[in-house]
């Protein structure tokens, strides 16, 4: 499931869409959908909630209308590590009697922090290697070049192995399979508190995170949650990256960070991004993790080890 797939492969399309506009996009989303109603798919939509109606009013009432799903994003939440599971999830469904599928998904980059931007990208990179073996779904990617800078738009040029111009799919000149360039993760914002953990220290993890988050005004659900997660990845600190760690908290901007450390390295670049197997062995602590907190930042290196950066609203 890392692999890259051939931009030919009849699997999954991975399709960006630039439009200018409200109109123009409402043109080309209305003929992809109608394409696929007439090639027999199923079609998803993931867009907000202005994009639903034009498009609610805008399709045929039909009986091929009714293959066309408004699909509920909100259980996402801020986290884009749970947006792949989520497409996971959505195609198995819709597809379990062999329909093709084609979905409409537009990333909502404004509104968003600089960590959610960056790990933002990072998902568009990822989708190519999530479903490089999937049965046959395209995904048309809708960026808009009237609110989306230049900047941002060659980013996803070279994350997209096709590009819609003019109502025609075309080979996108500028997608490379490349490793990722990650965004160095920003240092600390103010006073922290760092703790070193090895074999037998899972429990005063726990108290160092209770004791910090409290301070900072975190109780309840959203305590319990971080402390399930901070458990889950100093454990994975212990059993793959040399035997312990070092953890650092500090809150910034309405969210308790902690950030663990260890000299480990993860090679799969979707771990905790792909739903476990329900007979598959291990593998569930990470996928856990990202479901549980608001923002999860994952930077590895051979040389260097693993960073795991977590983000949870302390209200």
């Amino acid at each position: 499931m890392s692999e890259t797939p051939d931009r030919t492969d009849p699997g999954f399309q991975h399709v960006l869409y630039p439009y200018d506009g409200q109109r123009h996009f409402v043109t080309g989303a209305l003929a992809y959908i109608e394409e696929a109603l007439s090639g027999g798919a199923v079609v998803l939509l993931a867009v907000d909630e202005t994009k639903k109606e034009l498009l609610r009013a805008e399709l045929p009432r039909t009986d091929a209308a009714r293959r066309v799903t408004f699909l509920d994003t909100g259980t996402v939440g801020r986290n884009p590590g749970r947006m792949i599971p989520a497409w996971q999830a959505w195609v198995a469904e819709r597809s379990a009697d062999g329909s093709p599928v084609h979905a409409i998904g537009e990333s909502q980059w404004s509104g968003r922090t600089a960590g959610e931007t960056a790990e933002l990208r990072y998902h568009e990179w990822l989708l190519n290697r999530a479903f490089a073996h999937s049965p046959m779904w395209w995904l048309l990617c809708p960026y808009d070049t009237t609110t989306v800078d230049e900047e941002e738009l060659a980013r996803a040029r070279r994350c997209h192995p096709l590009v819609l111009r003019d109502g025609q799919r075309e080979e996108g000149p500028e997608y490379g399979d490349e490793p990722f360039a990650f965004e160095a993760l920003p240092a600390p914002c103010g006073p922290g508190h760092d703790f070193t953990f090895g074999f037998g220290d899972l429990a005063a993890v726990r108290e160092a995170v209770t004791s910090c988050a409290t301070r900072n005004g975190m109780q309840g659900t959203r305590l319990r949650e971080l402390l399930i997660a901070c458990t889950e990845v100093a454990s994975n600190s212990l059993r793959y990256g040399g035997g312990g760690g070092t953890l650092r908290m500090w809150s910034e901007d309405g969210d308790m960070i902690c950030e663990f450390h260890d000299s480990g390295y993860l090679s799969d670049p979707l771990v905790g991004r792909v739903r476990p197997q329900p007979d598959q062995l291990g593998g569930r602590g990470m996928w856990l993790v990202q479901q549980l907190c608001d923002l999860v930042q994952i930077r590895s290196d051979p040389k260097s080890g693993t960073t795991v950066r977590l983000h949870m609203a302390i209200d």
